[in-house]
């Protein structure tokens, strides 16, 4: 396991802490032979953050063991979070608005009065 995590991680960590609580997402998971980045398992929801070593191609088994085990990838690169977490956060909630609708786990976002956008 990965003792530091990178920069995107920091921040998609923070993040999930701040919007999505109530779905208990916990950081370096062991899935089968993987560790994955973020993983849900009230959601059954796995999120990669990815540089530029990954790809779908190479990716492939390890997408298919881990959804073989009932979760979802969500994917984002490194620069996503970094450089537009607003847009990450809105992907997320969709997905997670769509697993969590039948498990009581709504996004909590920043008020309106205290900024734009979400805070990392």
């Amino acid at each position: 396991m990965r003792r530091e995590p990178t920069e995107a991680e920091r921040k998609m960590w923070s993040l999930l802490r701040e919007c999505f609580p109530a779905a208990r997402f916990r950081r370096q998971v062991p899935l089968r032979q993987y560790i994955v980045d973020f993983a849900s398992h009230k959601l059954r929801l796995v999120i990669e953050i990815d540089g530029g070593q990954h790809s779908p191609a190479k990716d492939a088994v390890r997408t298919s063991a881990i959804e073989a085990e009932g979760y979802r990838i969500a994917p984002f690169w490194n620069n996503e979070v970094l450089d537009n977490p607003d847009g990450c956060m809105t992907r997320l909630s969709l997905a997670i608005g769509a697993l969590g609708v039948n498990r009581g786990i709504t996004p909590t976002q920043p008020s309106p009065i205290e900024g734009a956008g979400f805070r990392a």
